[in-house]
């Protein structure tokens, strides 16, 4: 055997395996249970609650993300290595974990004062926006550094010598020619924030009609023995995100190595 059907091989099989997992959700799917838990008032709700705050949660991050990752991929300065590490942090902490810092945030002097005189993010909506943008906001930054860093400095360079303030030769140079890199970023980001989950159920809670993202109301029909509905839901939240990252593969697709 060659390695090249080897390598084809291992790529069928990581497909197999998830396409197995979707298929048998099929064994407990009911077309009357479909219909009944789509337009549930319950499920409309999630669905637009999740979109909603996803949208708000990706829009803060790549607002943030996009300076911050011109910054690393492009100057040089005193605590860049640890800024950079820190960026990390989403991925190598659990979101339930990064939902708990947020509760021991707000229950210290700090967080206490800004729900105080500011708004409440524990148990509310603006918990949901904030678990997802934290979530986020460091992988957007990632995402974009990568596409930041393929463009060559010097078109900046360039642009500088023409009489270009820096801010300008951003605007007009770089932002436009990493824009596929951006939107593609902003999709993954979003989608990665509509599925949301540990971080989102640890500061806001599981409030039926409330703070009951898509995500957390799969896991309350889980939890309460509702194979059928819950199935209904995983297709929802699955048929969604494939959609999405069908559409990332279609905006970034480039030359093929192959």
């Amino acid at each position: 055997m060659t390695f090249r059907k080897i390598s084809i091989g291992c790529a069928f099989a990581t497909f197999g395996l998830y396409a197995a997992l979707i298929l048998s959700l099929f064994y407990f799917f009911r077309r009357e249970t479909l219909w009944a838990t789509v337009l549930s008032e319950r499920t409309l709700f999630s669905v637009r609650l999740s979109i909603v705050a996803a949208t708000i949660s990706t829009l803060l991050s790549i607002v943030i993300a996009i300076p911050s990752a011109f910054a690393l991929s492009r100057y040089d300065f005193p605590g860049k290595r640890a800024v950079d590490t820190m960026l990390e942090l989403p991925m190598i902490v659990s979101p339930a974990a990064l939902g708990a810092m947020l509760l021991v945030f707000f229950n210290n002097p700090v967080g206490l004062w800004i729900q105080d005189h500011g708004a409440q993010f524990v148990f509310t909506f603006y918990g949901i926006v904030l678990a997802q943008f934290v979530t986020i906001c460091g992988v957007s930054a990632r995402l974009i550094k990568a596409a930041m860093d393929e463009i060559p400095a010097r078109y900046e360079a360039v642009a500088r010598t023409l009489g270009a303030s820096p801010a300008k030769a951003f605007l007009t140079i770089t932002l436009p020619l990493s824009r596929r890199g951006i939107i593609a970023a902003s999709i993954l980001s979003w989608a990665k924030a509509l599925g949301e989950f540990g971080a989102t159920i640890t500061i806001a809670g599981s409030m039926a009609m409330k703070t009951e993202t898509l995500p957390i109301a799969i896991f309350m029909r889980l939890a309460s023995a509702e194979i059928e509905g819950t199935v209904v839901l995983i297709l929802i939240l699955v048929s969604i995100g494939l959609s999405i990252l069908y559409l990332v593969r279609s905006l970034s697709r480039g030359p093929s190595h192959a």
